[in-house]
């Protein structure tokens, strides 16, 4: 089985994650603009972020078999620093047309304050104006709330559900982002958002009956969120298969640890799955800007028949 992780910091990961995230099955993934942990203090160093997003990233990957893509956006918690946010938002339009931005995001709320607010419904007009999907960051506090008051901003600035990802939903958010059809993505991260056996609860009482429930599935979508702090890498392919173990189709585990995730974002036309079904053989003798991924390693150089054997 092919996976998607369509969330996931992998600027923040190592090469081993990407050596064992291919191993497991994962053909892509999207890297949503975040924050460092700590707060950026000039416009530069998001522009040299957003850079290395679309640049040296997207190479990164390639050199270990996975199609890299991203989402350019002003974090929420970063929203709350005006002034450097409106030198941000200068940045934003030079970086979202670049080739494998997939959306603006992630976007949204964090302490839900008047200056995020300001910064989400300006980043919303940009989206309009560019015609580009939005990602949607729900709030760790209050989501329920918090979400809510995400999806009805989005509607007031003229968004189509089917346009916006909401990402980081819980049992309490799940029933209302599928009945306004936005698109529902969970992050499975340990000890906090969504563990994978609340995972497949959730695909079971919301996707595996009725025919509202396959139109429900068919939304559904399962990521990750790794980044520099206590996460999992191989979250999505292990969901996938603890949702097998407990019964859940196998159609259905296709869907939302796959098809959702391409069916979202290829509305973008920057993410189709012949980017990775037609993708040329890994050659790690390539450089970027001179750099290459090795530090004194034999480099990988798969022929196309060692390439057709692990497809």
């Amino acid at each position: 089985m092919m996976y998607i992780d369509p969330h996931i910091h992998m600027s923040s990961r190592t090469t081993d994650d990407y050596e064992m995230m291919r191993k497991s099955g994962i053909v892509a993934v999207i890297e949503p603009a975040f924050w460092l942990g700590q707060p950026r203090t000039t416009v530069g160093s998001f522009q040299d972020y957003f850079s290395s997003l679309v640049g040296w990233e997207r190479f990164r990957a390639a050199q270990f078999g996975i199609k890299h893509y991203c989402t350019i956006g002003l974090n929420s918690k970063e929203a709350n620093n005006e002034a450097l946010a409106e030198q941000v938002m200068e940045l934003l339009p030079l970086y979202a047309c670049k080739e494998g931005v997939v959306a603006i995001g992630e976007i949204g709320y964090d302490d839900m304050t008047p200056a995020e607010d300001k910064y989400f419904r300006l980043q919303l007009e940009l989206a309009k104006e560019l015609n580009m999907l939005v990602m949607i960051h729900t709030p760790h506090r209050d989501k329920k709330a918090g979400t809510s008051r995400s999806m009805d901003v989005c509607i007031e600035h003229g968004l189509k559900p089917s346009q916006v990802i909401v990402d980081h939903n819980n049992e309490e958010t799940v029933a209302e982002v599928l009945e306004r059809g936005f698109w529902a993505a969970f992050t499975i991260y340990p000890n906090t958002k969504m563990g994978n056996a609340r995972m497949v609860e959730v695909v079971r009482e919301y996707g595996s009956v009725s025919e509202a429930g396959r139109d429900n599935v068919r939304r559904i979508i399962v990521d990750s969120s790794a980044d520099w702090g206590v996460s999992d890498p191989l979250a999505v392919p292990k969901t996938a298969l603890l949702m097998l173990e407990r019964g859940i189709a196998e159609a259905d585990v296709q869907k939302v640890c796959y098809q959702n995730a391409l069916a979202a974002y290829s509305q973008s036309g920057q993410m189709q799955e012949s980017d990775w079904l037609n993708s040329t053989p890994i050659d790690q003798r390539q450089l970027f800007n001179d750099n290459s991924v090795l530090r004194g390693q034999q480099p990988l150089v798969e022929s196309r028949h060692d390439y057709a054997l692990i497809e």
